[in-house]
């Protein structure tokens, strides 16, 4: 049983997981908007998504091979592949990548997509407890 339901939340384990790195990343941005020579970085969630899926394990997680009896198993966190460094959208003269109303615009658009993917989620485990108690 807890297979099946692994493979229900799996879609919305990951895209709650990585809209939460995604944050985290518009977050740092907005941080160090003012610190020469910083680079914005974004993550592209639709090729985070698809990389994940494909792979039938949560995003950000790679398998790691036991190749003793006396290894334990374990999950290694990995950097996302998804990452990219953005283009600037205007020149600084200290170096610095971060632009303020596309970091912002991109932090609410993000907040709200992480919502909705919350509210999604409870939705669905609220249809399956009606579903279990009949």
């Amino acid at each position: 049983m807890a297979g099946k339901l692994d493979e229900v939340f799996a879609f919305h384990e990951n895209a709650l997981r990585l809209r939460g790195q995604r944050q985290q990343l518009l977050a740092s941005n907005i941080a160090n908007a003012d610190t020469p020579n910083y680079k914005a970085k974004d993550l592209d969630f639709g090729k985070a998504m698809q990389s994940a899926l494909s792979q039938g394990r949560t995003a950000n997680q790679v398998a790691l091979a036991q190749t003793n009896s006396g290894h334990l198993s374990a999950e290694l966190s990995a950097q996302l592949p998804n990452t990219f460094m953005r283009k600037p959208t205007q020149n600084n003269l200290d170096g610095n990548t971060v632009d303020m109303d596309v970091e912002r615009n991109n932090f609410v658009e993000n907040s709200m997509h992480y919502e909705a993917d919350v509210n999604f989620t409870q939705n669905e485990i609220k249809g399956l407890l009606a579903v279990l108690q009949g």
